[in-house]
């Protein structure tokens, strides 16, 4: 679908919508996306993007940067190509802000593509802009995007995601892979790739968030039967496993065992078993050299060819596009 190219509209115009505590790099990194395919493409064809907020006075970005925008609310109510609002720390707690939802529900339909970048998405929200849609945002707040907008369908592990003319983004950098699928959408893939070879990106990420987010969290009580059973399992994350073993480890049975499990934690003991072998499996592919087949055995997989599989399922990835995004130079156990 291309955007914006009717008569009386050659130029892609893109709204990006701001408010005191914004993400910085939300902002920065899909404008300079569409900045920098400006080079690539005809004049005619090209983006402009402007900032959009309740006033033009200087705002302060959740980094400290200041931040001015181009026009405030009352002032954008013509049509835009596109209409985006970035995200912001402090937006899955805050009130809804009556400014910036009402322009977002004027101006987003008016719109060819609207959408958000990372936590944006509570705003969309806020605007009645998600309900029936397939959406997504930062991995730590779509639970809470899910709960407070629960007629939107929340996908947890995408980088972006597009339901019709609705374009939603994961966290923060995501902003980024948003605008360069858009950038594809619009004018092909080499296009697209000249712009992330500019900027240093990853023109197309593999798998989803999942890689990014740390899936394993203390316990509450450190001192509980769950916590000594998950701190057995990790401490000996190469072992087999039964949950009557387990249940011993707790002094309780295997069933009492899997039931308190599923109660204090919200997965079986089998389901925790498993993110532990992948987190420990994720920290040597990022911190040494150890072979596949190595990091397989020490993390209880078994085979390379099994943690292949659950790396997969969990991850999106395989274990070796994991370490090939992620190994840290002179990590431990680096020749």
């Amino acid at each position: 679908m291309t955007v914006g190219t009717g008569a009386g509209m050659p130029v892609r115009t893109v709204a990006i919508a701001i408010f005191p505590g914004v993400q910085a790099l939300d902002v920065a990194g899909p404008v300079d996306v569409f900045a920098e395919a400006n080079g690539f493409i005809a004049g005619g064809d090209r983006y402009e993007t402007l900032l959009v907020a309740a006033d033009t006075a200087p705002l302060r970005a959740s980094n400290g940067m200041q931040m001015i925008a181009d026009r405030s609310f009352g002032d954008a109510a013509e049509p835009f190509s596109m209409v985006l609002v970035a995200g912001g720390p402090g937006l899955p707690m805050a009130a809804p802000d009556p400014g910036l939802c009402g322009w977002l529900a004027a101006a987003a339909p008016r719109a060819g593509l609207h959408g958000s970048i990372c936590t944006g998405a509570f705003a969309f929200g806020h605007a009645g802009l998600l309900d029936g849609h397939r959406v997504t945002t930062h991995w730590q707040n779509a639970p809470r995007l899910a709960e407070l907008f629960p007629k939107a369908q929340v996908e947890l592990d995408r980088i972006y995601l597009r339901d019709g003319a609705l374009v939603t983004s994961a966290g923060v950098t995501a902003g980024i892979d948003l605008a360069l699928a858009l950038v594809a959408e619009h004018h092909g893939a080499q296009v697209s790739l000249a712009v992330a070879k500019r900027l240093v990106v990853v023109a197309q990420r593999q798998g989803g968030q999942s890689q990014f987010s740390p899936f394993l969290t203390a316990p509450a009580d450190p001192d509980s039967p769950i916590a000594l059973v998950q701190a057995h399992v990790m401490q000996h994350i190469g072992a087999t496993f039964t949950v009557e073993a387990l249940g011993q480890v707790a002094g309780m049975s295997g069933r009492n065992l899997a039931r308190l499990f599923v109660q204090e934690t919200g997965v079986t003991p089998h389901e925790f078993v498993e993110r532990a072998r992948v987190d420990a499996a994720r920290n040597l592919l990022e911190g040494s050299d150890r072979a596949l087949k190595a990091v397989a055995y020490d993390c209880g997989f078994g085979s390379p060819d099994r943690m292949r599989i659950v790396f997969a399922k969990r991850l999106g990835i395989s274990p070796a596009q994991y370490r090939a995004s992620f190994r840290v130079p002179g990590g431990v156990g680096a020749g």
